[in-house]
């Protein structure tokens, strides 16, 4: 049974496929190869990527490959349905806070010099026919909480063929099919005050898993942590972690960390709304579940 790990997009993302053989790894080989392209397509750490060549071009429609394009629209429908509790426009407020660091060499990313103070997802314009993307005035884009959940379920796709496997980037998560016993995968929520423990686990097939946790990353200097609500500037501080079940990464990644900015009673109303499940805990240890929760759980 292959199993495979590597460090890419700032995480450790494991593939293990229950099926063995010359072709699975082949697959498994593809599957990692867009970990990187997306990566290289949509990270703001690199000042080469594709990504950040559309921040150096603000009033300008700029082409976007379909992976940029992807990520970007979906940030900004997710943007949208949120009324702006997640956008993608906030890449120069999280390097402020010291999210500025590629993970591969340490370095810092070069400002770009922008002021981007009051940039929204509203100061974006995509032309699908076209396939451009006009930056209608200078910002730096984030895309972390969709460009590893697009290159999760790019991944699915490729083992598709092979069913019985599982994507691990980071604690974020897609199973396919059955484990080696022949039963769904169990996935365990990790407890986010308690090290080593688990606040629930689930028992999920074809679906996936991700969560959102103020113990994820936190600022150098221990004041906050990586997600911001975009509205006020400031770490949310009434949930510790948001974990959503939806079919597939790009989605519950999203939905996660819009859930986590809400708060528990708007974020669970998203996530009714969204046809997803989800469990939301607050720092007191308070959990919030949608209704379909306890069917996996």
């Amino acid at each position: 049974m292959p199993i495979r790990t590597e460090t890419v997009m700032g995480t450790l993302v494991t593939i293990q496929v229950v099926q063995a053989g010359d072709a699975v790894d082949r697959a498994i080989e593809r599957a990692f190869g867009w970990f990187y392209e997306i990566e290289d397509r949509c990270s703001r750490f690199r000042e080469r990527s594709e990504l950040m060549q559309l921040t150096a071009r603000p009033g300008v429609p700029v082409p976007a490959s379909p992976i940029l394009f992807e990520a970007v629209r979906f940030a900004w429908m997710v943007a949208e349905e949120t009324d702006g509790a997640f956008d993608p426009a906030i890449g120069r407020r999280m390097a402020a806070r010291g999210f500025n660091r590629e993970h591969r060499t340490g370095e810092i990313a070069r400002p770009d010099g922008h002021d981007e103070n009051g940039a929204t997802y509203r100061d974006l314009h995509l032309d699908a026919q076209r396939r451009t993307i006009t930056l209608l005035r200078p910002l730096t884009l984030d895309l972390g909480a969709v460009a590893k959940g697009l290159a999760i379920d790019t991944a699915a796709r490729e083992l598709m063929p092979y069913r019985d496997f599982a994507i691990d980037a980071g604690g974020d998560l897609y199973v396919g099919g059955s484990n080696p016993q022949g039963v769904p995968w169990s996935v365990g929520i990790r407890h986010p005050r308690r090290d080593g423990e688990l606040i629930d686990c689930l028992r999920v097939s074809n679906m996936a898993v991700c969560t959102s946790g103020d113990y994820e990353r936190r600022t150098p200097e221990n004041d906050g942590h990586h997600i911001l609500d975009p509205r006020t500037g400031e770490f949310p501080q009434a949930v510790a972690s948001a974990t959503v079940i939806a079919t597939g990464a790009m989605l519950a990644d999203a939905l996660a960390t819009a859930a986590f900015v809400l708060g528990p009673q708007d974020g669970l109303d998203l996530l009714a709304r969204m046809g997803v499940d989800g469990l939301i805990v607050t720092p007191a240890l308070e959990r919030h579940e949608t209704a379909g929760w306890h069917d996996v759980a």
